[in-house]
């Protein structure tokens, strides 16, 4: 006698919602139309069978008691089992219900992506930049209704406006109702007679146009800003879909963007950077001075506060970042080297000057170290 609790793969104590739930399962796996051939649909004989056996009260007492509805045989379905039950199994409902009908032919637009170049400041502050999209929108002469002004439509002669074709079929499972959407209408169950003549019956024509966008403070390269509504019209008119515009920031000849602060390279003579001096930078904000301390070394930094990029979520805005570079005189005539070496003389600095440290106290000394740690 065949273990039909086996072949669901449920316990002999199952409930009918377990034994619904396992054959949902199982059904979906080894659906013919899912996976063809003779050893899955002898398989799916078996599911189905153990199915109607457990799934009636009575068939499944009496198979507890010893007793087997089809003696072991898997040649076909109870008198109990239709194929309603598959129906039901798959779909929660009764497959003798009503079908879905026609489809409407409004459906929503796809979705948009455009590109928006920046300039930095721009993307320091945020703004309004226009934008020009070529995208679907709605028919101005049938206003998306497809039909040619003054015409109208017709019921499809083929489905009687249903929308869709029932057909009976013969398989395994015996004779099969299925259901597919008209060709003659392609499932709207009308047919317009005269279609428009702007947009041939699509309810949309594809248009250039030039919006204006809010341009969030902090925006970098790769963020995208969503437009809702503003994508392409659906056909029949159907509601738009979205836009996204992701946006790319230009290079900035002075600034280089890191994060939310801005940085900058100042070059100063190496006099300027022994006795200090204050040189003006132009920053977004106007004019700011950077004081260049005595002594000043290439590679220091001199920090603006609050001077950088807005930050896109939270307030407040990022530094800008000021790196020292000192610039060794060349081309020296013969007085200004008179001079040097008389800074020279006064300094004890005769000799070429230079001083040999440790290697460990450099930059490669520092990555050894960490090697060496692991």
């Amino acid at each position: 006698m065949n273990d039909y609790y086996a072949d669901l793969g449920v316990a002999r104590d199952a409930s009918p919602e377990d034994i619904k739930r396992a054959y949902r399962r199982k059904a979906r796996q080894l659906h013919p139309d899912v996976n063809p051939g003779p050893e899955v649909e002898e398989e799916f004989k078996k599911v189905s069978q153990a199915y109607d056996v457990l799934s009636d009260a009575d068939k499944r007492r009496s198979y507890d008691m010893g007793s087997d509805p089809y003696g072991g045989a898997h040649g076909g379905f109870g008198q109990g089992f239709s194929f309603s039950d598959i129906m039901d199994a798959f779909f929660g409902g009764a497959a003798g219900g009503a079908g879905r009908g026609p489809r409407s032919r409004a459906m929503r637009g796809q979705d948009g992506l455009v590109r928006l170049d920046l300039d930095l400041e721009q993307a320091v502050f945020g703004g309004e930049s226009p934008l020009t999209i070529d995208t679907a929108v709605l028919c101005g002469t049938c206003h998306g209704d497809g039909a040619q002004p003054g015409t109208g439509r017709r019921r499809c002669d083929v489905c009687n406006g249903r929308g869709e074709i029932q057909q009976v079929q013969r398989s395994f499972l015996g004779q099969v109702m299925t259901t597919r959407p008209c060709s003659a209408c392609q499932g709207f169950g009308e047919v317009i007679t005269n279609p428009c003549f702007e947009c041939s019956g699509d309810g949309r024509v594809r248009q250039r146009r030039t919006m204006t966008i809010k341009v969030p403070a902090g925006v970098d390269t790769g963020t995208r800003i969503q437009l809702a509504g503003e994508g392409e019209v659906g056909p029949g008119g159907g509601p738009p879909g979205d836009l996204y515009v992701e946006v790319k920031v230009r290079p900035h000849h002075l600034f280089s963007r890191r994060g939310d602060d801005l940085h900058a390279t100042l070059e100063i003579p190496m006099t300027a950077a022994a006795l200090g001096t204050t040189v003006e930078l132009e920053t977004f904000d106007g004019s700011r001075p950077v004081d260049v301390t005595t002594g000043t070394q290439s590679g220091e930094t001199k920090t603006l506060r609050g001077l950088g990029v807005t930050h896109l979520r939270g307030g407040g805005r990022g530094d800008v970042i000021v790196h020292m570079a000192v610039s060794t005189p060349r081309g020296l005539d013969a007085h200004q080297e008179d001079l040097l070496r008389q800074l020279a003389v006064a300094r004890g600095e005769e000799r070429p000057a230079g001083r040999v440290t440790a290697a460990d106290q450099g930059l490669f000394g520092k990555l050894r170290d960490a090697f060496k740690g692991h």
